[in-house]
């Protein structure tokens, strides 16, 4: 096992503020202190945009052809896009999409041979990589699928809050059918055990939201709550997940419910994410539970809007990166306790809300 966790990153859109916000987070040299770094990107595209940080004095690169070259304390830069694509900053192109996905599937493809830990993800234009035939929503599931998996969960995560949610991006006028028993289940599975597993909580408690106005209220409104969420958290008991609700959205956040649990599930995207965008914007990390490998996200988009002028804030994928280490630590102590039967040490791995991030 390697000491250090191999983090990859990717760059993204490069027309966005991916590689502005991965080379200010990685001007800080504490993070190449904690892990070893591979930017699945083009290191001419880095220096072009190197070159609007003015501020930034010094950051050691390397160029590598193999994730295995990989140095400590420098960042190890893997060209997985052709010098002849084009860049149009500020601007949604093909070019700028097709780097994005070249990027991703060169992380990857490291990634399923172990040669990386966990993967970074910077972001992307959810049109224009479908206009190229990509295939998927986003990256949650194109990453559920490649490393062949039936479910993953969508995880939002800071300091205080975690919130998943049971249909990612899906139209609202379909969440209503795809919400099931099974469907409530499997993401309740896997969120119980990525908060034990990833985040070392012994018996976590998780909050589920209702779908409709109110819960229902009784049926009134809806009786989805009746029908197949109550006898889901039902189900979950059974099974010795600590499962509980089903609450109303509006009353659990305008009240601070949510402190009095471990994570939270909504039915659905907004659902989950307002109030979680509202209360952690600026703090907030998107995690895929369920994977092989740990992957995070920033959680924003590509900020066409500001890209090239040096205005983009940097904190978010700061986080990610480091959220990306400890949960891949966490997991490496849980998966050694647990090969162990005559192991009776107590896992006590960092939790990630006590973490201490850089300001």
């Amino acid at each position: 096992m390697r000491d250090k966790i191999v983090v990859g990153i990717t760059q993204g859109d490069t027309n966005g503020i991916g590689y502005e916000v991965i080379i200010k987070s990685l001007a800080d040299a504490r993070i190449l202190e904690n892990c070893v770094i591979v930017l699945y990107g083009s290191s001419r595209f880095f220096g072009i945009y190197r070159k609007f940080l003015p501020e930034i004095d010094q950051i050691a690169t390397n160029v590598i052809n193999s994730a295995e070259d990989a140095r400590a304390k420098r960042v190890n830069i893997i060209n997985a896009v052709p010098e002849s694509m084009s860049m149009e900053i500020g601007q949604p192109t093909p070019d700028g999409a097709k780097a994005a996905i070249l990027a991703l599937k060169a992380a990857v493809a490291d990634a399923k041979r172990g040669a990386i830990d966990a993967i970074v993800t910077a972001p992307f234009n959810k049109h224009t990589v479908a206009e190229l035939g990509f295939g998927f929503p986003g990256h949650t599931e194109y990453l559920i699928h490649e490393f062949g998996k039936e479910d993953g969960l969508m995880f939002l995560c800071s300091e205080n809050l975690r919130v998943g949610v049971v249909t990612n991006h899906l139209p609202l006028a379909k969440v209503s059918a795809a919400i099931t028993v099974e469907t409530i289940m499997s993401k309740l599975r896997l969120m119980n055990e990525s908060l034990k597993r990833d985040f070392g909580m012994m018996k976590p408690k998780i909050a589920v939201m209702g779908l409709n106005p109110h819960a229902g209220d009784g049926g009134s409104l809806g009786t989805e709550e009746i029908d197949t969420i109550i006898p889901a958290i039902k189900q979950a008991a059974k099974e010795k997940i600590l499962a509980f609700g089903p609450y109303s959205p509006d009353g659990f956040f305008s009240t601070h419910m949510q402190s009095q649990f471990d994570a939270v599930l909504a039915m659905y995207h907004d659902q989950g994410l307002i109030p979680f965008k509202a209360l952690a914007f600026d703090s907030g990390v998107n995690f895929t539970a369920g994977l092989p490998i740990v992957r995070t996200s920033p959680d924003h988009g590509t900020g066409y809007d500001i890209a090239g002028k040096n205005k983009a804030y940097s904190g978010p994928m700061t986080r990610a990166i480091y959220a990306a280490i400890d949960l891949s630590n966490n997991r490496r102590r849980y998966d050694a306790m647990n090969a162990n039967p005559l192991e009776i040490k107590r896992f006590e791995g960092p939790r990630y809300e006590k973490t201490i991030l850089p300001e």
